[in-house]
């Protein structure tokens, strides 16, 4: 069994393509006008980020490929900007713990007797392109992975909404699509040429909650070649600024996993 046939359905979910963007932060007033529409919709977009220090909820996973699926019922809390945690279970039945730092990347699962315990370093390896936890929690919550306060980038108006794409591409191509309306992610795309590469998130629903958005679905669809994975959450009964605990403690017995 390959490496990433070891890692479980509730991270995979998670492992998408980010990488590092260069420093730049449009200013109103002091721009051309063009930018200054950009800076626009921006700041809307980061204005409507949901505000909460902990949550709590569960979500349904549905994984599938060519050569599987499968569903699971994940417990899922956040402290924001500090650690996300996920338990999956299938049936009742426990299948895996995931604990999610600024630093660190643990997990574990219990039909295989594995583990992981490392940084995104591996994580990022694995992928090709950089990852760290304020992209995936980014994607979490509706926000676009990349800081689009960090680079120029180009608008474009349709009736779906406001589409950004940067100005100036690199080898990882990139569009994020905002509701025009509540300037929520309705959709990011990226993209790597090499290898065939793709992501593509999108937000069918948002739920309110504390009179904030929060999505209700997320569905993830990544190519790599001619192989392609589907993944969608839905998120249930989630509560805001709730007492909340981390319990992570990888059984005795395990099997390592080495990302190589």
């Amino acid at each position: 069994m390959t490496c990433k046939q070891l890692i479980p359905v509730v991270l995979i979910s998670l492992i998408l393509f980010s990488s590092c963007g260069g420093a730049r932060k449009a200013k109103m007033g002091t721009v051309a006008p063009e930018d200054a529409a950009v800076a626009a919709v921006v700041d809307q977009h980061y204005n409507r980020e949901v505000d909460f220090n902990t949550l709590q909820g569960r979500l349904s996973l549905d994984y599938q490929t060519e050569e599987r699926s499968q569903s699971v019922t994940v417990n899922f809390r956040m402290k924001k900007n500090d650690t996300i945690w996920m338990s999956g279970q299938l049936l009742g039945i426990p299948l895996a713990k995931v604990l999610i730092t600024p630093n660190s990347v643990q997990f574990y699962e219990k039909i295989t007797k594995t583990y992981f315990d490392g940084d995104f370093s591996l994580l990022s390896d694995l992928l090709g392109t950089p990852l760290d936890y304020e992209k995936v929690q980014n994607l979490l919550l509706g926000q676009t992975i990349y800081d689009l306060r960090e680079e120029r980038y180009k608008l474009t108006e349709s009736s779906r909404g406001y589409q950004l794409q940067p100005e100036q591409e690199n080898f990882l191509k990139r569009m994020f699509l905002l509701d025009a309306g509540n300037f929520k992610a309705l959709a990011q795309q990226l993209g790597q040429e090499q290898g065939n590469r793709s992501v593509t998130v999108t937000y069918p629903e948002y739920q309110k909650i504390d009179r904030q958005l929060f999505p209700l679905q997320i569905k993830i669809i990544a190519t790599e070649g001619t192989q392609n994975t589907r993944i969608d959450m839905t998120f249930r009964n989630i509560e805001f600024n709730v007492p909340v605990s981390f319990p992570f403690s990888i059984p005795s017995g395990y099997e390592e996993i080495s990302i190589e």
